[in-house]
């Protein structure tokens, strides 16, 4: 079982971002039954944010009515949230007053109810010296507020400057055969080089990779993946080959295709020279959540013609606009 902070934690964990940062309102009940399934499914590495949702409702506020109601669950879950960024803009501000103000938001809006067992920046802020926003976390760890310093969607180099200056419980960061990046551009060596668990977000592709999404008119208006270079029209229909050659595959497997890229996601972290690999795919239903915990173990040859796979389609388009604060 891989761990973080010195625990053992499941396989695959959750990502919270969809039962809250979305146009529809979910009820607590729906959201209740996904998290009830998914510590079921023994995935109890949860992943939220400040900033996913609105202030009345969001990753802090649902998690404080979650462990309310279930108070024998809080000790069950590892918990990582992030959040450092302005509450206007969603600019990354890593100023110390700014890390101070969200965390001791986040510990507001968690009542008393959980812990946070790590906290992190959402992005590095460049107008900030890397030191300041490290030891403004760190001396929150000291306080007690968190457990610990995670870092997300980081570049090597921040990694290595990083862990001079902190301990660095984990790193999180876009992961999927959609979007392989972090393998080619250092980031998972270097969690590797310094035994730092990889959490890999949308390790599904933002949903595509498991055939629910067909065309763009999938995607409900106002979705932000709308806005994303690889879901525009010319760069989407490009992309969906290699969507339909990994649904292809995990038919030939016996899986779905959500399955097939999550074990791929897990399979890369048990070779050699790569950091664990804990994926964290994001559901909003207690069936989705069965499935996307159900882990599927992929061979040596199967591994190897995933790689193929990615090797014959080039993904067309970044994985954010133009602009977007986003090291690697």
């Amino acid at each position: 079982m891989p761990q973080i902070q010195g625990k053992e934690v499941g396989p695959i964990g959750l990502g919270l971002m969809g039962l809250t940062w979305r146009h529809e309102v979910l009820s607590d009940d729906r959201c209740f039954s996904a998290m009830k399934a998914s510590l079921a499914n023994g995935s109890d590495f949860w992943n939220g944010g400040e900033f996913y949702g609105t202030p009345a409702r969001n990753s802090l506020t649902l998690l404080n009515k979650y462990f309310t109601a279930h108070p024998e669950d809080a000790s069950k879950v590892v918990l990582s949230i992030k959040g450092g960024l302005d509450t206007t803009t969603l600019a990354p501000t890593g100023t110390r007053e700014n890390v101070t103000r969200s965390i001791e938001n986040c510990v507001r809006m968690l009542g008393g109810v959980k812990k946070m067992d790590m906290f992190q920046c959402a992005r590095v802020d460049k107008n900030v010296p890397l030191e300041e926003t490290l030891l403004a976390l760190k001396a929150h760890v000291d306080k007690g507020d968190i457990g610990g310093i995670s870092l997300s969607e980081v570049s090597a180099k921040t990694i290595h400057d990083a862990v001079k200056i902190v301990k660095v419980d984990a790193v999180e960061v876009e992961l999927s055969i959609w979007a392989p990046d972090v393998l080619e551009n250092g980031v998972a060596k270097a969690c590797a080089e310094h035994g730092i668990p990889l959490i890999a977000y949308s390790p599904l592709g933002r949903g595509v990779l498991t055939g629910a999404i067909k065309s763009i008119a999938d995607i409900p208006e106002g979705d932000f993946r709308r806005h994303l270079p690889r879901f525009q029209p010319g760069a989407f229909e490009q992309n969906l080959k290699l969507v339909a050659a990994v649904e292809g595959m995990a038919k030939k497997k016996g899986c779905t295709p959500g399955q097939l890229a999550t074990g791929w996601a897990i399979g890369l972290g048990k070779k050699p020279g790569m950091p664990v690999i804990i994926p964290i795919p994001g559901a909003t239903t207690e069936g989705r959540v069965n499935e996307n915990c159900t882990q599927v173990e992929l061979t040596d040859a199967e591994m190897g013609e995933i790689q193929t796979l990615m090797s014959q389609f080039e993904i067309t388009g970044g994985r954010y606009p133009d602009g977007h604060p986003i090291e690697g």
